[in-house]
């Protein structure tokens, strides 16, 4: 577990306006309950700073331990489970997707019509393949797009969604054999339900279900001890509430923590934005990758193989706004590029954000983020819990905030 320590080469008083910013800004003004930063350089905790309630209701402030829904930021913890399969060469990223899932061979690209009176159908310029659900580039969808007739088609099916949600990861797959893709692979970058197909191939790949596959090989030894699908027994009380942005501007309650779903095992585990944890466990995960794959003598994952997660895959090299038809994800898109899991920044100047050229991120739908930043040895986690992400622009003003109080 990483110590608070002097030698992270940041100033404190810089970090510390982070949370006068915060508070000011966003808690004090009623547009977040609460807030959590951590920031981490060189190997030790050089902030964390908590601001406002975890609970509006009961009066509960954040602490360090509260347990938050993460939502997206469960896809790099799948990305990677995944990829340890590859390297044992279980499967490949240039695998046909129905090699492993024999009832989507035939999947058809939208070419008209509607759910319920049948859609017309053409043949994709190629198959779908695992490289694709990794960099969202396979033709699924998210139904909250709400962009399209086959997004509407996802919203009618319960596909994707996890709170809420009453099929399981199997009747997903399932359901997704019914439907088209929106586009033939490759050609266009959606962000999609991809990585809750990740998770079913672990299943099929490894033999063991999704969610033990990923407590043996991820979570347990890396003494996440509260991230999982639910709130472990015995430690409700630190979950937090969830709040949701209203188009009038109000702030609501979106989910009390004393009724949530997430207190119970869930109908679908989903590998796309299932999980709840802590900051603090969030950053064992995020420090093993900045580590290169190694966490205190245990090898996760090779450092070659982040290399390749981390690096743009976007078909001919291009950034985001070149190939992306989503209405929502979890990034700004000039200048950044997707690799196999995570965002990858391509271009600092293009963000027009402080970072460098290799940092990759990623965050979750109630405003929660995560970046690493191996140029600078940097990791910064942010814990909120405010549905949509796209409320504020928290996420870039942090960023600026937290680079700025660089010192060396």
């Amino acid at each position: 577990m990483l110590k608070v320590g002097q030698g992270h080469g940041m100033s404190a008083a810089r970090l510390a306006r982070i949370d006068d910013f915060l508070e000011q800004t966003y808690v004090a003004s009623g547009k977040m309950p609460g807030t959590l930063t951590l920031v981490a350089r060189r190997g030790e905790i050089a902030h964390v700073g908590v601001r406002g309630l975890a609970d509006r209701e009961r009066g509960t402030p954040v602490a360090e331990d509260t347990i938050f829904r993460i939502y997206s930021m469960t896809k790099p913890v799948t990305s990677v489970a995944f990829m340890m399969l590859v390297e044992e060469g279980r499967v490949a990223l240039d695998d046909p997707v129905h090699r492993y899932i024999p009832e989507w061979k035939d999947l058809g690209v939208f070419a008209g019509g509607i759910d319920k009176l049948g859609f017309q159908t053409a043949v994709p310029a190629r198959p779908m393949l695992v490289v694709d659900l990794l960099r969202h580039t396979s033709g699924l969808t998210y139904g909250f797009q709400n962009r399209t007739n086959v997004d509407a088609a996802y919203r009618a099916r319960g596909i994707g969604e996890i709170e809420k949600g009453t099929i399981t990861l199997a009747q997903m797959i399932a359901g997704l054999a019914e439907l088209p893709l929106e586009f033939s692979p490759g050609d266009k970058w959606n962000y999609s339900v991809a990585t809750d197909v990740i998770g079913y191939l672990i299943e099929r790949i490894s033999g063991q279900s999704f969610e033990d596959f990923l407590r043996e090989r991820l979570l347990t030894p890396l003494g996440m001890i509260d991230t999982d699908f639910q709130v472990r027994a015995g430690e409700a009380h630190r979950l937090a509430a969830c709040y949701a942005l209203t188009p009038n501007g109000r702030t609501i309650l979106q989910d009390d923590p004393a009724l949530s779903g997430f207190l119970k095992p869930p109908a679908f585990v989903s590998g796309g934005g299932g999980l709840v944890g802590t900051a603090h466990d969030y950053l064992k995960f995020a420090q093993m990758l900045l580590n290169g794959g190694e966490a205190d003598g245990r090898r996760y994952i090779s450092r070659k193989t982040l290399d390749l997660m981390t690096a743009n895959h976007l078909p001919g090299g291009v950034d985001l706004p070149a190939l992306s038809v989503s209405l929502f994800s979890e990034a700004n898109y000039n200048g950044i590029g997707f690799g196999l899991g995570f965002a990858t920044t391509m271009d600092p100047a293009k963000t027009m954000i402080p970072g460098s050229a290799g940092d990759y991120f990623w965050g979750g739908a109630a405003s929660t983020a995560f970046w690493i930043d191996p140029v600078e040895d940097l990791i910064c986690i942010f814990m909120t819990q405010l549905i949509p992400s796209s409320s504020y622009p928290v996420r870039r003003e942090l960023k600026t905030m937290v680079y700025a109080a660089i010192e060396d």
